[in-house]
């Protein structure tokens, strides 16, 4: 039954994607002031959009965690496990925001990279979830886990700033209009339509992999604790 389950989430995560790729591609007509290039907004924003949203399940994991570390020690470790897996699929989201923006910027601004507010409170956003993920992989002790939430609420704090960047301050980064003529506000149909299938695609499998890593992390948390049993009991 799970094996069945598993196929049918992962037909359909790929047929959405292949969907949403059509879409983009083929369906969507070319933006009128960047031409092919701004085709990447179809991929760009809805991973932009999303990387919050992991990054938001790591925040609300973590702050369980530091309140339930002490009552309720079996909740705080399920929500760790949550945690955990919010951060990885977080940074996998931001890294093809990073990759994705200066490709596009390339063509159209004539540069890689700038010190864009918007771009570097991103990139502020990525190295601290990186730094999150190097602290669980590389810290030892119980303190270790305590220690990983404080550290993602911290990060949390830079995602209103990240994303109010191009609203406060004047920045090289395009302003949130999306499709057709963004002096005029227009907005194809048929470019919203492509990209609401992509955010939607990009979202089940984002989801899809949340609830695998959980899975998977809550295994190794019951083969740890089998061990430390084993463990205290040989002695």
């Amino acid at each position: 039954m799970k094996k069945l389950l598993s196929a049918v989430v992962a037909i359909g995560v790929i047929a959405l994607m292949a969907w949403g790729f059509y879409q983009a591609i083929y369906a969507a007509p070319a933006d009128a002031a960047q031409g092919e290039v701004g085709r990447i907004f179809y991929y760009h924003v809805p991973h932009g959009m999303l990387c919050y949203l992991f990054f938001t399940v790591n925040f609300v994991a973590s702050v369980l965690v530091l309140a339930w570390r002490r009552n309720f020690p079996a909740r705080a470790l399920a929500a760790d496990a949550w945690a955990l897996s919010g951060a990885q699929v977080g940074v996998v989201f931001c890294s093809v925001v990073l990759v994705t923006g200066p490709i596009w910027g390339r063509p159209v601004w004539g540069i890689w990279w700038t010190w864009d507010a918007r771009l570097t409170t991103t990139l502020v956003l990525w190295l601290i979830y990186v730094s999150y993920l190097l602290v669980r992989r590389f810290a030892v002790g119980s303190e270790m886990q305590t220690l990983a939430a404080v550290l993602a609420v911290f990060g949390a704090l830079d995602m209103p700033i990240n994303y109010l960047a191009n609203r406060l301050w004047r920045t090289q980064h395009p302003s949130p209009v999306f499709g057709g003529d963004p002096d005029a506000g227009i907005k194809d149909p048929r470019m919203l339509h492509a990209f609401g299938w992509n955010v939607l695609a990009w979202a089940v499998w984002g989801i899809a992999l949340l609830v695998i890593r959980v899975i998977v992390e809550r295994r190794a948390q019951r083969i740890a604790g089998s061990e430390a049993e084993a463990a205290l009991a040989a002695d």
